[in-house]
């Protein structure tokens, strides 16, 4: 016997590899194929641009996550396939036929005519229609002495005259016009 032959002197079986040949069943497997678990598909983003949400596909092609995702890629994809077709030459003239008989039908379509008003038109004169907008003369009288005042009056009517002072000290502005309206 050749002492430690591939082995180190603390262990009893070689450092690498299996102890026994991979061929022949070990005594608590049974013999035959192993089962293989069903494979699930890994989370994935959905395809529509705008939803992009993570799902777990139920089928490995599964692209979008929802029923609601895949009728809207539908639709852009129809569409898609629509504006590529009328870029072509026989897509072209198709539209251009299409719009042709629109046009058509709208000129073959006759004009609405107007609706004839039974009533005749009613007519307001000018002396009665302004007369609610008058004012009797002694309104007038007061409108004319309230707007004898000056601007920078009705401005600074309650400032005080300098930071600091209450609303009564300094001088005011016009003593003789009168700030509230009296009818």
């Amino acid at each position: 016997m050749i002492p430690l032959q591939g082995k180190s002197f603390w262990e009893s079986s070689p450092p690498m590899g299996p102890a026994k040949s991979v061929t022949c069943p070990r005594k608590d497997q049974a013999a035959g194929r192993r089962k293989r678990r069903a494979r699930k598909p890994r989370p994935r983003s959905c395809l529509l641009k705008g939803c992009e949400q993570k799902f777990h596909p139920q089928q490995a092609r599964q692209r979008y996550c929802s029923e609601d995702c895949r009728e809207q890629a539908r639709r852009w994809s129809q569409w898609k396939a629509q504006q590529r077709y009328r870029e072509t030459a026989v897509g072209q003239q198709k539209r251009n036929g299409q719009s042709r008989r629109y046009r058509e039908r709208v000129k073959s379509r006759k004009p609405k005519e107007p609706e004839a008003v039974n009533q005749p038109a009613r007519v307001i004169t000018q002396e009665h229609f302004f007369r609610a907008h008058l004012r009797p003369a002694r309104v007038l009288r007061a409108l004319r002495a309230a707007a004898a005042k000056s601007f920078a009056a009705l401005l600074f009517a309650r400032m005080p005259s300098r930071p600091g002072a209450s609303c009564g000290a300094g001088t005011a502005l016009e003593t003789g016009a009168h700030l509230i309206r009296t009818y």
